[in-house]
């Protein structure tokens, strides 16, 4: 295989020591800013008076915005390049995130969640699309999997850093949560005008890797390219009439029910269980997302070697299913971490591995860029469902177990669409079985 030879190790060394410290740093903030609000809720929903239902639809309402403008956003990437776009889309969602800070109510609130979502909008797919034109198919399992690691490790990360801002209350007149919005906006507007000066355009233009390195990653990806071709799918616009692109939306929309429902609600998850400080949560928030990053290493680099795509969906979403079942019954608190941990760990090895499927089944430039940018719209509606109904559920049931049977249910419904969609047991990394 061209990518085992010494050029090819050498080559993508260089690649991914270039770009994925950039691309996790980046992931980690833009996570963070977007979810910091389930910490922010400890204190601020009762500064504001918010219900659990203003709270869900706060918290749901970014990813109504954040899907309006993912397909022009990718569109705007096309047309402006990645390094302009990208660095463009974080200093302009870094000021929104700080601007959280000065919201006075629901509908204030409300307002500045959906200007953060439009001004997010895109980046997730942009970096993806950007990381898929680096990354031969060999690689790109792993590539993706340690990218990816920026989102739990926001949570690791934030989780203990939030709650420790939040005993900023006070400072300067500003309480816990206003410094909290402000403290965690800056660092995407520094790392936007670092996005510019740092990130190549194309393997053509990267000056870092010698002439030998670059001709043989221009051909790699040329040749893959050439192999996924499919004609169908050669213009932007047929990207809708993909039938791929929407079923993978449709499982995206359901595995991110699920995410976002727990993600933005655990900090009160965790609160209503183990009735522990504001900083303690702060720490039992990272324990999920520490073992979700670890398995999620090990199982994309075997999903590579074996060139498996499928069962390492499937299996790691019906894992997470059966222990948010158990998450909804269990009474101990010791026990009931235990099953969101594997819960979310379930989860988030199949969200990983399925993104090795979109820059396969939707090859072709305009296609590939439209494409995943609709897969990404699609799927974080269920950004806005999760939380949204989640609050629903908490209001009316006085507990969170409807909840989290729901992500179950959402869990089971994405590994059915996995099998239907049909990929291969022993293709090529995300080739079609015919």
């Amino acid at each position: 295989m061209v990518g085992d030879t010494e050029i090819g190790r050498r080559t993508m060394s260089k690649v991914g020591l270039r770009l994925i410290p950039f691309m996790i740093a980046a992931f980690v903030i833009n996570f963070l800013d977007r979810v910091n609000i389930g910490f922010a809720a400890l204190d601020m929903t009762h500064d504001l008076g918010l219900s659990h239902r203003q709270f869900g639809l706060a918290a749901g309402i970014f990813f109504a915005g954040y899907a309006l403008l993912e397909i022009p956003s990718n569109i705007g990437l096309q047309r402006f390049g990645a390094r302009v776009w990208l660095a463009r889309i974080m200093i302009t969602w870094g000021i929104c995130a700080m601007a959280n800070a000065f919201v006075v109510g629901p509908i204030s609130l409300y307002s500045m969640r959906s200007l953060l979502g439009l001004a997010e909008a895109g980046f997730y797919p942009g970096l993806m699309l950007y990381l898929f034109r680096w990354f031969p198919d060999e690689y790109r399992g792993t590539a993706v999997t340690v990218f990816m690691i920026g989102n739990p490790l926001a949570v690791i990360i934030g989780g203990p850093c939030s709650t420790v801002i939040l005993g900023m209350k006070g400072l300067l007149g500003l309480a816990g949560w206003q410094w909290l919005f402000v403290l965690e906006g800056i660092p995407a507007v520094l790392l936007g005008v670092i996005a510019y000066l740092w990130l190549t355009e194309s393997p053509a233009e990267a000056t870092w890797l010698s002439a030998e390195e670059r001709d043989w990653l221009r051909g790699r990806l040329a040749e893959e390219m050439a192999r996924h071709h499919r004609p169908e799918l050669g213009r932007m616009a047929d990207a809708f009439r993909s039938g791929a692109a929407w079923m993978l939306g449709f499982i995206k929309f359901s595995v991110l029910v699920g995410f976002f429902g727990l993600t933005l609600w655990l900090p009160q998850i965790l609160k209503e269980m183990t009735r522990a400080s504001t900083l303690e949560i702060g720490f039992l928030s990272a324990i999920p997302s520490l073992f979700a990053t670890i398995a999620s290493i090990v199982i994309g680099r075997h999903s590579d070697r074996t060139g498996e795509r499928r069962l390492h969906i499937v299996i790691p979403l019906l894992i997470g299913a059966a222990a948010f079942g158990a998450a909804a019954v269990i009474r101990n608190p010791v026990l009931a971490i235990v099953a969101i941990t594997i819960a979310n760990t379930g989860l988030w090895v199949g969200n990983t591995v399925f993104w090795t499927l979109p820059a396969s089944l939707l090859a072709g430039t305009q296609a590939a860029a439209t494409g995943i940018a609709l897969v990404n719209s699609i799927g974080n509606l269920g950004g806005f469902f999760g939380p949204y109904l989640t609050g629903w559920a908490r209001s009316i049931s006085h507990g969170f177990a409807p909840a989290m049977l729901g992500y179950g249910a959402f869990l089971i419904i994405a590994a059915v669409l996995v099998m239907i969609l049909g990929v291969s047991n022993h293709s090529r990394p995300g080739t079609l079985r015919k």
